[in-house]
Parts: structure tokens; C-alpha cells; sequence
């Protein structure tokens, strides 16, 4: 399926099921938000490919994630501070730039069913719990599912200190078991230790 949404290129990469909290100021984005609020619809955000978050428009990415705003408010005026959560990876088949700075793209949503985790990857499980203890309930959407290879790498991603190219790489990969043996490299099993 196709249809075209507003793009919100910024230096973050976001999963299914990730928390994205954002500060928007400028009118493009501001206006953007109001309107999917409004109408109940989703938005897209892209790492950045070329550009920055602030001014003229950025070349987005192509594999993005498909966002809702689940939380929004206006602490000042003209600033909203918004949460959204990741509903689905997207491709983009093309962009164009309204004269307001505001990319525009036919997004096809990318199919991810659920996978189990691979019993190699229970060491991975156990890191994303010790990440989830220190970083609290406000970085991600409970429920935890632990059990969804797509789910545990979406947040072992956001959450760990990797490098946005990195990050985008893995949201660029189709199989939820690809990104997790990538994320198990990191974390290699000690000597003597269970897999």
C-alpha cells in the first residue's frame, strides 16, 4: 500500500514500537503535527541523509518509520513538545518539497510480522532488561515483548549508544533475526559464558 505523507527528517533513527520525543519550533513541523493530530494521521520520520533538521529541507533516507503522535503539548507558544510512537517501517518511492520546506514522499509501508527470538539471542534479552532498568518507563512504550526478535533489536537499537549510520543500517534490514545477530557482535559471549 501507497499514499503520501509528510516527512520529518531528523538526526534520530526511530523503530516499530519506539518512543520519539521531539521539540518542534519551526512553523513547517509545528503545522505538520497540528494536522496529523487533527485528522488522525501518521507521519513519517527519516534519518537525515544530506542537510539539517533546521532550515531548508533535508534529503531524508529512504527506509524511514511510519509515526503517530500518541502525546503532544504547548508548554511556550509555537513550541510543541510531542511524543510519537513508531507503528511500522516505510520506504520512500520519491520526494518532492513544498515551498514551505516540507517534504512530502509516497510512502510503501514495509510488512514486519512478529518473530520469535532465536534461544542464540537470549543474551541480548537479558542486556535490553538491564538497559530498560537504567533509562526508566519514560524512553519506551510499555508493553515489553521481549519475545519479538523486532521488538528487542527496535529497542536494544534506540536505546544503546550506537552510531546513527549503524542504527539506520539495521532499520534497513528486513529480518528481525539479521538485525540481532549484527546487535550480538557487540556483545560477545565471555569466556566460559552461555550464549
Amino acid at each position: 500500500m501507497t499514499s503520501e505523507l509528510p516527512i520529518f527528517p531528523l538526526n534520530a533513527v526511530l523503530f516499530p514500537g519506539g518512543r520519539l520525543a521531539v521539540r518542534v519550533f519551526e512553523k513547517r513541523y509545528v503545522d505538520m503535527v497540528t494536522r496529523c493530530m487533527k485528522s488522525d494521521r501518521p507521519f513519517g520520520v527519516c534519518l537525515i541523509k544530506k542537510g539539517e533538521e533546521v532550515g531548508a529541507a533535508a534529503e531524508p533516507h529512504p527506509i524511514g518509520t511510519l509515526v503517530q503522535v500518541a502525546h503532544c503539548d504547548m508548554d511556550q507558544p509555537g513550541i510543541l513538545e510531542v511524543v510519537a510512537r513508531g507503528t511500522g517501517r516505510i520506504r520512500l518511492n520519491g520526494t518532492h518539497t513544498q515551498p514551505d520546506q516540507l517534504v512530502l514522499a509516497e510512502v510503501e509501508t514495509l510488512p514486519e510480522g512478529e518473530v520469535p527470538v532465536p534461544e542464540r539471542h537470549g543474551r541480548l534479552v537479558e542486556v535490553l532488561k538491564q538497559v530498560l532498568k537504567q533509562v526508566g518507563d519514560e524512553a519506551w512504550f510499555p508493553p515489553a515483548r521481549f519475545d519479538d526478535a523486532g521488538w528487542l533489536a527496535g529497542r536494544l537499537t534506540e536505546l544503546l549508544p550506537l552510531p546513527l549510520g549503524l542504527k539506520q543500517a539495521l532499520l534497513e534490514l528486513d529480518d528481525p533475526v539479521a538485525r540481532l545477530d549484527v546487535l550480538a557482535e557487540l556483545f560477545p559471549t565471555p569466556p566460559g559464558g552461555n550464549a
